[in-house]
C-alpha cells in the first residue's frame, strides 16, 4: 500500500514532445494513410501489373533505404536520452550520426528516382509509378525537413540549449524524425515487396 509520500515523491508522467507536433504527426500520418490505402486499393484492381511494375525496383535498395532511416533514428532517440542525463555534447555527436546516416538516404534514394527517370519510369508511365512517385516524393520531402530538424537541434545542443528539465523542443523534433522512420517501415514492403 503507498502512503501518501510515495504518491508525491513518484515523477510525473507526460507525453514527451509538445501537443502540438502531437497534432501535427497525427495529420501527416492521416495524409499517409490515405495514400497507402490509394496504393493498396489500386494494387487490389490491378495485381498484374503492380507485379510486373515492382520488377523495376530494387528491394536491396529499399532494404539500404530502411535501415538508413531506422539507424538515423537510433541515433536520435540515444541524442534524447544524453540530454536527458544532461551531455548534450554527446548529444550533438549522435544527432550528427543521425543526420549523416539520413544523408545515405537522400543519396540513395536520388540515385534511384536518377535510374527509374532514366528508364522513362516516370510519374505518368503508369499507375504503379503515378503512386510510387507520390508517396515516396511525399516521404523524400518530409526526410529533408526532418534532417534540417537534426542539424537545427544539434546545434542547439552545442550552444546548451536544452537541459534534462527543459527538452521538450528536442523531443518533439525526434518524434517528427520516428514518424518519418515509421512510414518508411510501411512503404518499404507495400512498395518494394508485396504483390
Amino acid at each position: 500500500m503507498s502512503t501518501s509520500a510515495e504518491v508525491l515523491t513518484r515523477p510525473v508522467r507526460r507525453l514527451p514532445g509538445d501537443l502540438a507536433m502531437w497534432f501535427f504527426i497525427l495529420a501527416e500520418l492521416t495524409v499517409f494513410a490515405l495514400l497507402i490505402v490509394a496504393f493498396a486499393v489500386t494494387q487490389l484492381l490491378d495485381p498484374a501489373m503492380f507485379a510486373e511494375s515492382r520488377q523495376a525496383l530494387d528491394s536491396s535498395i529499399g532494404l539500404a533505404l530502411t535501415l538508413s532511416l531506422l539507424t538515423s533514428g537510433l541515433f536520435a532517440a540515444l541524442a534524447v536520452e544524453q540530454v536527458r542525463a544532461d551531455r548534450q555534447g554527446r548529444a550533438g555527436l549522435l544527432l550528427l550520426a543521425a543526420l549523416l546516416s539520413s544523408c545515405v538516404y537522400v543519396v540513395l534514394k536520388l540515385n534511384e528516382y536518377g535510374h527509374l527517370a532514366s528508364l522513362g519510369l516516370g510519374l505518368e508511365h503508369n499507375r504503379f509509378f503515378t503512386l510510387y512517385w507520390i508517396l515516396t516524393g511525399f516521404h523524400f520531402l518530409h526526410v529533408l525537413l526532418g534532417m534540417v530538424i537534426l542539424g537545427w537541434m544539434a546545434e542547439r545542443c552545442r550552444r546548451r540549449a536544452y537541459s534534462p528539465q527543459h527538452h521538450g523542443g528536442m523531443e518533439s523534433g525526434v518524434l517528427y524524425w520516428h514518424m518519418v522512420d515509421l512510414v518508411w517501415v510501411l512503404l518499404f514492403p507495400l512498395v518494394y515487396v508485396l504483390n
